[in-house]
């Protein structure tokens, strides 16, 4: 069996590292992906290492802290030592690396080296200028470090206060990915049922809304629309069940949103079939600024377009990234 080693920070991952990972796992029988880190790090190892194993679940993935001289030597040894334990004693056949530093760092291993797209013809990515501009080079990020960056913004309000209307209009001015409501999906399929809402319902919609919401960071476009999220999901189960529910809380305190655009029920009410109208709205929205309390938000009034204006204004400055500090 070859055993494939291939290191480095990856901070962050993007597809040229990703290239690398698969063009090693391809031509060994076996591959462990080596991750530098320090304490302190804006980008700590654990999260980079998990990041390379979403994406390639079939390779051995370690850290390795960086606490050694930086040369071919020191850093052979280091394998070897964090190899071996792994692995049983094992030392390396082959190295792959896209660097200067691999034809000498497998000779000090005593294995061969194989290099793989040294002048990144293949894949034009560079981590230093990922550092300093993520924006810009957005598209050269892998999907789990998309998700990690991407700024989330979350649209809510009461019914019929163009909350859907708002994210859809935003995601497609910003090309980017709008979440749907998962609750209007649960009262799709269970609209003809007698049994009534349950706790367990309010927080079965929390939990899914915010899966969902993970799962399609993975495709935004430096920024995910969010047509509601589990905060929204606590002030639901206090109108339908009539009182507030810790548990429900406690999932919505564990979610985060760079911003929230509250949408005032500040135009006629329109009836889609599923609405209730009343004086409900107005109660809902105070109960929806008391939720929002201590987090970023901003009320949204006016026409469609004034707020649609309002919102790309208050967006754009989360779309200006702080440059990374270098590993």
């Amino acid at each position: 069996m070859t055993l494939g080693v291939t290191i480095g920070k990856f901070f962050p991952f993007h597809l040229g590292h990703d290239l690398l990972v698969r063009e090693a796992k391809a031509r060994c029988d076996r591959l462990v992906v080596l991750v530098g880190w320090k304490p302190g790090q804006a980008l700590p190892g654990e999260l980079r290492a998990a990041w390379i194993r979403e994406l390639h679940p079939d390779v051995e993935v370690l850290l390795v802290l960086e606490d050694v001289p930086d040369a071919p030597e020191p850093w052979a040894r280091r394998t070897i030592e964090v190899v071996g334990e792994a692995l049983g004693g094992r030392r390396p056949d082959v190295a792959f690396t896209s660097e200067p530093y691999g034809e000498p760092w497998a000779a000090a291993m005593g294995c061969r080296h194989e290099a793989i797209d040294v002048a990144r013809a293949r894949v034009p990515a560079s981590g230093t200028a990922l550092r300093e501009d993520l924006g810009r080079h957005w598209e050269l990020l892998t999907s789990p470090a998309k998700a990690h960056f991407a700024r989330r913004v979350v649209v809510l309000g009461v019914e019929s206060s163009g909350t859907t209307t708002l994210a859809t209009a935003l995601a497609e001015r910003l090309r980017t990915v709008c979440v749907p409501e998962v609750g209007r999906a649960w009262w799709e399929a269970r609209r003809h049922l007698a049994a009534p809402w349950t706790e367990a319902d309010f927080l079965a919609i929390a939990r899914s809304q915010a899966a969902l919401e993970d799962d399609l960071a993975r495709l935004a476009n430096r920024v995910l629309i969010c047509d509601t999220d589990p905060l929204a999901t606590t002030v639901w189960h206090r109108r339908y069940l009539g009182c507030r529910s810790a548990s429900l809380e406690a999932v919505a305190a564990t979610r985060t949103a760079d911003l929230h655009l509250l949408t005032a029920p500040d135009f006629p009410f329109v009836q889609d079939g599923t609405r209730e109208d009343g004086p409900h709205r107005a109660e809902m929205h105070g109960w929806f600024k008391d939720a929002l309390a201590g987090r970023p938000y901003l009320e949204l009034t006016g026409s469609p377009r004034a707020r649609l204006a309002a919102a790309l204004a208050a967006i754009e400055p989360l779309l200006r990234w702080e440059p990374l500090q270098a590993p």
